[in-house]
């Protein structure tokens, strides 16, 4: 597959994933009626499906990470070489930043609007080393052990991540910055997009330690005990 077919691939899935992710927020919000838990329900739940949706189709192009940091594993792993690595990350965070500007196209918001919502402390910080942590090792140990299920393993960990963190699980740098462009439901304040990323990019490093403990010491054939 050529790279400029990955980089597309990467492109309208990163877009429509923060198109959904924004989106959704919007019309979470506009139907709630003033429930939080409503809207963020609505959010996690359209979330996940467009995840799953997006894995399905654009998996087989450019392995649908929409996410640098998933890139960044991957690059990693000996998946991409390193120039493939930089244009999936450029591609990603241009991406997200179109998705955000549909979503407010769509709903006939102001197009540039920073964000105005507070993201910050000790709490959130740890919330999205958490999230980013349990994202990666999820596509690790699904990519080793259940590779077909990678979809699902994505989707159901991200729904499940909108609400066991307190920051509502962003786990990705493009995201991260492109949510820094919205005051919906959704957004973040630009000031406190750097303590998300470094968070997020702690997560992922305590991942793949923990994802190449798991695989140094495989478990024995049944029926087999280690003696080591």
């Amino acid at each position: 597959m050529s790279l400029g077919r990955k980089v597309l691939a990467e492109f309208i899935g990163t877009a429509l994933l923060l198109a959904c992710v924004v989106g959704s927020g919007v019309m979470g919000v506009n139907l709630a009626d003033g429930n939080a838990a409503i809207a963020l329900l609505a959010n996690a739940g359209a979330t996940a499906g467009i995840l799953y949706v997006l894995i399905v189709v654009l998996g087989p192009v450019s392995g649908a990470h929409f996410n640098p940091v998933v890139t960044l594993v991957m690059r990693w792993r000996g998946e991409l070489r390193t120039h493939e690595a930089l244009a999936y990350v450029v591609v990603q965070i241009v991406a997200a930043v179109a998705g955000v500007l549909l979503a407010h196209a769509m709903f006939d918001l102001p197009l540039l609007q920073p964000g105005t919502r507070i993201r910050t402390g000790d709490g959130q910080w740890l919330s999205e080393g958490v999230a980013t942590f349990g994202l990666v090792l999820t596509i690790l140990l699904g990519l080793r052990h259940r590779p077909a299920a990678i979809p699902a393993l994505v989707a159901g960990y991200i729904f499940a991540a909108y609400w066991f963190t307190a920051s509502t699980s962003f786990a990705n740098p493009a995201v991260t910055l492109a949510r820094a462009l919205t005051q919906t439901f959704a957004g973040i304040r630009p000031g406190d997009v750097a303590g998300f990323v470094l968070a997020q990019l702690v997560g992922a490093v305590a991942a793949l330690a923990v994802a190449r403990a798991f695989v140094a010491h495989p478990q024995p054939p049944p029926g087999r005990e280690r003696t080591d």
